[in-house]
């Protein structure tokens, strides 16, 4: 078989992105551009959405399982997706009982937004705002056209590894799957600012006022900043955009506020007082069926056990673990551990050195009394790529029918230092009585009317949140220190 010429591969590898482009355009409906989607129909993302819908469901915590707020969201979901080019998909609207502040979709009409984003809404029109958004990303067929696009890539470097080895070529494979990664994340935040546009689009079409997608994207930058201190890094919300896909939060504003310039004859409506009606006395924050982030504690009245996490750690009480961790990287994770593989691996000790940690040689495995319960330990020194750092792992012992995980990770020149800390972190680890958890309760959002001479420090000071009051005061409301307030007017505050 004769070589192939260099140059050819170096034109044929030049070729491959327009060949997959020019095989299967389209114009989307949506936006009216030519879209690649070849790789996924939407009979495909109707089963995609339908299959993942369910997983999706139980990785961020459960549907909400307050039926007012669920019809309340449906609802007006359905009538902005009215107004969208694909009307007569099944749409469905689904509230996550999450505290995280999110908005995600999937293909076929699956919108999913959380408790927390709710919370962080002050009207109506901000929370469609967010819905409409959403629904963009699914007329856009946004997943269709990233999927198909890395398939096509894919397919484009199995052939550039076939071609460029027979040229001599070393290499060429990694660096155009470098090459397509950056591309995808580039596509992806012109994708956001795109469904920006249609969500204004489907939002002042419904008649509410579009001004509302700017006035939420400052709560979510105002959120961010939250984020940022608890993380230990005030600068968080400029130096980082939500995700790695998306567009910076400030740059996102500028965008909203320019689209509703240019599409806000269509609406004006904000429905603030129903809002605040609907969202007066809702769950803020952990619900009590999650456990419960108090300080530096994490109390679970349901399973009635408490322990404590060293000052310096920021606790996140997720669906499926809960995360502490401080701002060089350690960390603490705590899980439960499955009875089913406790009782398969035949004692605690072999759960811990076999079942759980096939992916570290734990030594020095001992034995431990935690306040009346039977604990087993044991530690490995773990290359993680970057650095190398101490893992302590612990499985507690509740009753038969609860098993605990504990995990400790530091850097092994910080493992030191934290091991006092740490200790007393197993060590806080106990149960609760029937008391204790009846007298644990979750805070609630409690709208009010501002009285005369009332200020922004006594409203932000009345919050019941263990830090950072005056910040969650100002996301919430959308209202700065120097802000007025008008005797009459109603705020959100956490009680």
């Amino acid at each position: 078989m004769k070589n192939i010429p260099t140059l050819g591969v170096r034109r044929l590898i030049a070729l491959l992105p327009a060949l997959f482009v020019v095989a299967a355009c389209s114009a989307n409906p949506a936006t009216g551009k030519q879209s690649f989607t070849a790789f996924m129909s939407p009979e495909k993302e109707l089963q995609v959405g339908a299959e993942e819908h369910p997983k999706m469901i139980k990785q961020f915590g459960g549907a909400f399982t307050d039926k007012a707020w669920n019809e309340y969201v449906r609802d007006i979901g359905l009538k902005l997706a009215s107004y969208s080019e694909m009307p007569d998909l099944p749409w469905t609207f689904t509230v996550l009982n999450d505290t995280q502040v999110n908005a995600f979709a999937l293909p076929g009409g699956y919108v999913y937004i959380t408790r927390g984003l709710l919370a962080l809404a002050s009207d109506e029109a901000e929370m469609a705002g967010v819905l409409s958004h959403e629904i963009g990303h699914v007329t856009a067929r946004h997943t269709a056209q990233r999927y198909s696009t890395t398939v096509a890539t894919n397919l484009g470097i199995q052939v550039l590894g076939v071609l460029t080895q027979a040229a001599g070529v070393g290499g060429a494979e990694n660096i155009a799957a470098v090459g397509a990664e950056l591309a995808l994340k580039s596509y992806s935040r012109e994708q956001e600012l795109e469904s920006d546009m249609l969500g204004v689009r489907y939002l002042s079409r419904a008649g509410y006022d579009p001004q509302a997608m700017a006035s939420f994207f400052e709560k979510l930058s105002a959120h961010q900043r939250i984020e940022g201190l608890i993380a230990g890094d005030p600068n968080a919300a400029e130096k980082h955009n939500i995700l790695a896909t998306h567009p910076r939060t400030a740059d996102r504003i500028s965008q909203a506020i320019d689209l509703a310039d240019k599409n806000g004859a269509g609406g004006v409506r904000r429905e603030v007082d129903r809002y605040l009606a609907k969202i007066d006395g809702m769950v803020f924050g952990d619900d009590v069926d999650q456990g419960l982030v108090r300080g530096t504690a994490f109390v679970h009245p349901a399973l009635r056990f408490r322990f404590d996490v060293p000052e310096g750690f920021s606790i996140h009480n997720m669906p499926e673990l809960v995360l502490a961790v401080d701002k060089n990287e350690n960390s603490i994770k705590f899980a439960d551990a499955p009875v089913k593989d406790v009782r398969e691996a035949g004692s605690m000790d072999r759960y811990l050195t076999q079942k759980w940690s096939g992916d570290a040689n734990m030594s020095h495995v001992e034995w431990l009394d935690i306040n009346g319960m039977k604990a087993v330990t044991g530690g490995a020194t773990v290359w993680t790529g970057k650095r190398n750092v101490e893992v302590r792992r612990i499985v507690v012992e509740q009753d038969k029918e609860h098993y605990w995980r504990f995990q400790f990770v530091a850097g092994t020149e910080d493992f030191q230092r934290l091991s006092e800390a740490f200790r007393r972190t197993t060590y806080s680890f106990r149960t609760i009585s029937r008391s204790e958890a009846a007298a644990v309760h979750p805070w609630r959002l409690r709208v009010v009317t501002v009285g005369r001479g009332v200020t922004f420090n006594d409203l932000a000071e009345s919050m019941a949140v263990d830090e950072y009051k005056k910040e969650w005061f100002e996301a919430l409301n959308g209202i700065g220190t120097d802000d007025p307030l008008i005797p009459g007017m109603r705020v959100k505050v956490v009680k």
